[in-house]
């Protein structure tokens, strides 16, 4: 079983959409702080988090603390002696109060509505202390909040919420957090919760005592009851998140607790924002975590930041990509200080188009990518340095049972390989490890191999003419990498001189019509819509005008 876990959205839905795209999983557990605002615009959230702090005030000068702020306000609007000034906050106050919860549950449906385009998953869903209850959601379905689930012999379990109030989030509508310090564990909620259920799996928001809970200048403010539970029952994992510059994987009495640090991006103390993305895959075979990969969503990139691999009963950490890795352990945001950049047309075009293809990808071509996948983890030399893109059905997420793989490789080849796919040792011996790994399943075809060397010496030299490097950045720009640690240095230096970039993207119209001609888009575009059609799913007007104009404008290249 596979688990794709990250926490701390704070409204980032196109990331979270993105994500469903990018990766392939069983469960999906996303935990926590889904919202950022309960409004659609800044001004609005700062006016009612004003009136909300003047009657926090109010309410403690009164020695009404016992009540909600919302029946606090309520009744002081009913009082006949009110001063006007007062009278017009509490309106106001209880007017922003009624329109956050409908702004609230309508960014719950957008997101539900992202979900859904990943049928093939279980996906679930915690609140954290910037949501409301997701029983009266569009969420309610996917709530994880003491609620548990069973995936053959294991039972995931979930508690939400945190030991903490966010101002500028109605009092009403929050998770009442009855697991915090100073609760006994007979009057703890959660505790009694999870004891009832007895999970392998635990989500909470906010972490448990002494692990990924410091807080300065607090110290540690996690769940003590949280920690005990895990100390003294079979939990395999406990996934927290809250304290988003508390990260990092942690093996105690056999529980394995993760915190991957925020998704969305948050505003710091500071006024600076942190670039978010983070999350954990985690792989479960035997009703033990085998392995577990820290990654990094960079727009459509996915980073593998590090991996930890249990080795004689105990836990290995690799680094693979130690300036993501290091940055975040500064707290510094390291991928949005690199300049954006936008396609040539025709890219946008064709990626446009394959996402909406990819919202409804089929099964067959998860069942590839996770063969391919499995096949190229953990190489060891002389093929630790393999990667591949895949094109055609399966990159568009329309693979059939009858489909190939086609697909690119890259390596790093050594200094006498003057034809790789010919006399190349390194490539005979990658394409053998291919075609024992699923040879015996799916038939595949490599169409092109790029050697990594001429590309980083070309950039390096700033070398607009090489054709190897222009056929990297043509696949790059619309392909799905297996293995894209391979890779991900080389594109960190492609993106790091931008306008080398773009006159590179402007090169390759020529080659970008080749691999369509040669991936056999013409007719497989066909062929995908009428799949959707079989399923009942009608291609949007939008999307025909778009797949038309891709189509019109390939045809007019090719008779140029």
């Amino acid at each position: 079983m596979r688990i794709i876990y990250l926490t701390d959205v704070h409204g980032a839905f196109e990331r979270v959409r993105d994500l469903l795209y990018e990766t392939i999983a069983d469960v999906y557990i996303i935990a926590g702080d889904l919202l950022d605002i309960p409004f659609y615009n800044m001004d609005t959230a700062m006016r009612y988090w004003e009136l909300q702090n003047f009657f926090f005030a109010l309410r403690r000068q009164m020695g009404k603390e016992e009540m909600i702020l919302e029946d606090f306000v309520h009744d002081l609007s009913t009082m006949t002696d009110l001063a006007e000034e007062i009278e017009d906050k509490a309106e106001k106050y209880l007017h922003y109060t009624i329109r956050a919860r409908r702004v609230m549950q309508q960014k719950y449906k957008v997101l539900e509505n992202m979900l859904m385009t990943k049928p093939n998953s279980k996906i679930y869903c915690l609140p954290g202390n910037y949501d409301m209850d997701l029983r009266y959601t569009a969420l309610h379905e996917r709530d994880l909040h003491l609620h548990w689930y069973q995936f053959d012999d294991i039972k995931i379990a979930g508690y939400g919420g945190a030991d903490i109030f966010t101002t500028g989030i109605p009092e009403r509508y929050v998770i009442k957090y009855r697991a915090g310090i100073g609760i006994d564990d007979r009057k703890n909620e959660m505790y009694m919760f999870f004891k009832a259920v007895k999970p392998h799996i635990i989500a909470t928001h906010q972490p448990a005592h002494g692990i990924h809970d410091w807080v300065t200048p607090t110290g540690p403010t996690g769940s003590p009851a949280l920690r005990t539970f895990c100390d003294n029952n079979d939990v395999l994992l406990c996934l927290s998140g809250h304290i988003h510059n508390q990260w990092g994987f942690k093996e105690i009495e056999k529980t394995i607790y993760l915190n991957p640090s925020n998704f969305g991006e948050v505003t710091l103390l500071t006024g600076d924002v942190h670039e978010g993305g983070f999350f954990y895959q985690i792989e479960i075979e035997g009703a033990k975590v085998s392995y577990v990969l820290f990654r990094k969503i960079v727009d459509d990139r996915i980073y593998d930041i590090a991996e930890y691999i249990r080795n004689n009963e105990r836990w290995k950490e690799l680094i693979i990509d130690e300036a993501r890795y290091n940055a975040l352990k500064r707290y510094e945001n390291f991928d949005s200080k690199t300049q954006k950049y936008s396609h040539i047309p025709e890219i946008l075009l064709f990626k446009e188009i394959k996402q909406f293809f990819k919202t409804f990808q089929t099964q067959e071509t998860e069942a590839r990518i996770e063969l391919l996948e499995k096949a190229l983890r953990g190489l060891e030399k002389p093929l630790d340095d393999v990667a591949v893109d895949v094109v055609g059905s399966v990159n568009v997420g329309q693979a059939q049972p009858s489909s190939d793989i086609d697909m690119v490789l890259y390596m790093r080849c050594g200094t006498g390989c003057t034809d790789m796919l010919t006399s190349c040792e390194k490539f005979q011996a990658a394409r053998s490890l291919i075609e024992k790994a699923i040879g015996t399943h799916y038939k595949f075809e490599i169409l092109d191999c790029i050697d990594l060397n001429v590309v980083e010496k070309s950039i390096k030299e700033k070398n607009y003419e090489c054709e190897v490097t222009q056929r990297f950045v043509a696949y790059r720009s619309i392909c799905s990498t297996i293995n894209y640690r391979v890779i991900a240095p080389i594109e960190d230096m492609l993106n790091a001189d931008i306008e080398f970039r773009k006159e590179l993207e402007g090169s390759i119209r020529s080659y970008f019509k080749i691999f369509i001609t040669n991936a056999r888009y013409l007719q497989s575009f066909d062929k995908y819509v009428n799949r959707l059609k079989s399923v009942g799913i009608k291609l949007p007007d939008s999307m025909k005008r778009k797949l038309k104009s891709l189509l019109l404008e390939t045809k007019a290249n090719e008779h140029q």
